[in-house]
């Protein structure tokens, strides 16, 4: 979603980014013992290193292109770190390692968990802080300008090479980020991690693709629609087949664009001709 703001291109790469920060996590906290929070520092830095390669590499030359030129050359970007990252992490599941461990409270009858807690308030913290950079920041305008029209913001001295650099920077830490929540709690990450952050796709798309606000209500929706479809289709929809959740995250956001296209929050566009 940030690539997208930044520079109007859909990253397909990002589940593979979340893959790599997951995995640094790991080697830094449990293959060589650092603390949990110096190894997310050191994963977090990897990490965008990492994604300004890919930038530097694929994504430059796209400069000027299309944005679905673009999207299709980070297609081919997740298959290959994919590929690398699955074999940096082995066939066997591989800890990150948390300060929350499995610890849990009792509110009005329900287990929340530490870890939950964590990831709501890291949540809050991040969208805060983008919504901020994107409406009062300088580099916020210049990668809004850069989306709105790439030839327009070279006119008026935007370097858009830089902002293309600086938007796949802050996915990268922000993959770093994700990763290490996927993998807590006692779940680790595997190799098909990045598969299944693949749900994030229909959670962004259906917010609203532009929208950060819209990616928190999406994944809400998203999180709450599998999760129905989990509890309640085996008993009452079993024509549906077993594993039906795990489509459910499409069907919905096949749904809200018949209605919506530019999804919940997204805004709408209008092309004279």
């Amino acid at each position: 979603m940030i690539i997208y703001k930044g520079t109007r291109v859909v990253n397909f790469a990002q589940p593979a980014l979340l893959l790599f920060g997951a995995y640094w996590v790991s080697y830094f906290a449990v293959s060589l013992g650092l603390s949990f929070w110096l190894a997310q520092a050191a994963a977090v830095v990897m990490t965008v290193l990492v994604a300004v390669v890919i930038e530097r590499v694929a994504l430059r030359p796209m400069v000027g292109e299309p944005p679905f030129s673009a999207a299709v050359v980070t297609v081919g970007v997740f298959i290959a770190l994919q590929v690398i990252a699955g074999d940096l992490i082995g066939l066997e599941l591989r800890q990150v390692g948390d300060p929350w461990g499995l610890g849990r409270f009792d509110l009005s009858g329900i287990n929340v968990f530490h870890t939950d807690i964590a990831k709501l308030a890291t949540a809050i913290v991040v969208v805060a802080a983008l919504v901020a950079m994107f409406r009062f920041t300088r580099i916020g305008l210049a990668m809004r300008a850069t989306s709105f029209d790439q030839e327009v913001a070279l006119a008026q001295g935007i370097p858009v090479g830089r902002m293309f650099a600086v938007s796949w920077a802050l996915s990268g830490g922000l993959a770093a980020i994700a990763g290490t929540f996927v993998g807590t709690g006692g779940a680790g990450v595997d190799a098909s991690t990045g598969f299944v952050a693949l749900k994030a796709l229909p959670a962004i798309i259906l917010g609203g693709l532009d929208s950060i606000p819209g990616a928190i209500v999406g994944g809400a929706v998203i999180g709450l629609a599998e999760a129905y479809a989990k509890t309640y289709q085996p008993a009452n929809f079993p024509w549906l087949g077993a594993n039906f959740d795990q489509v459910v995250p499409y069907v919905v956001m096949l749904l809200v664009l018949l209605v919506r296209p530019y999804g919940i929050f997204g805004t709408k566009e209008v092309e004279r001709v």
